[in-house]
Order: C-alpha cells, then structure tokens, then sequence
C-alpha cells in the first residue's frame, strides 16, 4: 500500500505548523492518521492513540498493570 505523498505532506505541515505555534507533541486521535504519518517523520512527538490502547489493553489481559 502506498502513501499518498500530498496527505502525508499536509499531514506533516499541519504537525510542524502546530510545534512552530507552541505544541510540544501531537495526538494521532484517528486510527487512519498512523498509517499515513509516523515518528520517524517529524521531530515532534506523536502520540498513536490506537498503539496506546491496544497496549493497555494488553496490560490489562495479561494483568501486568492494575486498572487506574
């Protein structure tokens, strides 16, 4: 599957836009964003919200973390 490279272009100005505007990191809150952008992208911190909650539920099956 290829990316499409204008998305993932203005995916990426949109990113730096926000850190030039004072964000320290950004939310990837939309499970298709991740497919197109990636940390390796951009120095600004991302956070893939979909990675984060499969993790946690993980955790949570394999009781390797409580429940907060």
């Amino acid at each position: 599957m290829s990316k499409a490279p204008k998305s993932k272009a203005a995916y990426l100005s949109i990113v730096e836009g926000l850190f030039v505007q004072g964000a320290e990191a950004v939310i990837l809150g939309c499970t298709e964003i991740a497919l197109l952008i990636n940390q390796s992208d951009t120095k600004v911190p991302l956070y893939d919200t979909t990675k984060i909650h499969a993790n946690a539920a993980i955790d949570l099956a394999l009781g390797t973390k409580p429940i907060q």
